[in-house]
């Protein structure tokens, strides 16, 4: 999957669930200065007029700039009159009717990849459930990018890059439906599936014991999700899914997820 695919997808959760007007991210790139880079807005989700396409955001300037600048999330409530940002971009925000703006940015191996917006058109704030959600998938699209990169360094080609994906969806969400189930029949048959799942794998025998739960947080986070997206698809607290995880990498002794779950495949706890 494509680091392009991988915002949009993160940019349509942001919406979905934060209930902004327009999210949208801009890739970091060389920018028109010689030396400097830049942050071409190119990927929108929601309502827009077109005037943000493929603007180039220099670094220090306007939301997108700054935060890069300053290496975290902000959140203005008025882009045109707030003094917290340079306003060189104020007849773009303009053209597009924006008012409140928030942006977080996507760092990667401590450099800066992307930015993530999320923008109303009414003169609502953006409160701190949506400058929460837009920074969780931030994070949650790091990861995302970071095992994509692991992956095609590692020289699997796309298509076994695909099959091992929809392995793990597969593995994962066989693992929900068993414990959904109220025939005990059906539900050991999936458990079956599941184990026989892993037995392809032809891993090693496991050095260390999982929980059932645990190892359903270490299967959503092979496939990039954040602990916000995890409690959802488990239906548990995003804290209760942050424990899960935390215990899991400390069992395998991974100082990272992506460690945690590259052990977890190893050792045969994960397809």
């Amino acid at each position: 999957m494509s680091e392009a695919t991988l915002v949009v997808d993160a940019l349509r959760r942001v919406r979905r669930v934060s209930g902004v007007s327009l999210a949208f991210a801009g890739m970091v790139s060389a920018g028109a200065t010689k030396g400097r880079q830049a942050v071409r807005l190119e990927h929108f989700v929601g309502n827009t007029v077109g005037a943000l396409s493929g603007v180039s955001v220099d670094i220090g300037h306007g939301l997108g700039g700054k935060v890069i600048s300053v290496n975290r999330p902000v959140v203005v409530d008025d882009y045109l009159r707030t003094p917290n940002i340079t306003h060189r971009y104020n007849a773009i925000i303009a053209a597009e009717g924006l008012r409140a703006m928030a942006a977080a940015p996507v760092i990667v191996d401590r450099r800066p990849v992307a930015v993530l917006y999320g923008a109303l058109h009414t003169d609502d704030p953006i409160g701190s459930r949506t400058f929460d959600v837009l920074a969780a998938e931030a994070r949650a699209l790091e990861q995302q990018i970071v095992t994509a990169r692991v992956t095609a360094a590692a020289g699997s080609s796309s298509e076994m890059n695909e099959l091992r994906d929809r392995l793990t969806q597969a593995y994962s969400r066989l693992r929900l439906l068993e414990r959904t189930v109220d025939d005990q029949t059906l539900a050991s048959e999936l458990e079956r599936i599941t184990e026989t799942l892993l037995d392809d794998v032809g891993a090693t025998v496991p050095a260390v014991s999982l929980t059932g739960r645990e190892q359903d947080v270490l299967a959503l986070a092979a496939l990039g999700h954040g602990n916000a997206r995890i409690a959802e698809e488990l239906g548990i607290g995003v804290q209760t899914a942050k424990g899960y995880v935390k215990d899991a990498m400390n069992k395998l002794g991974a100082s990272t997820r992506l460690e945690a779950v590259v052990s977890a495949r190893r050792q045969g706890l994960l397809p």
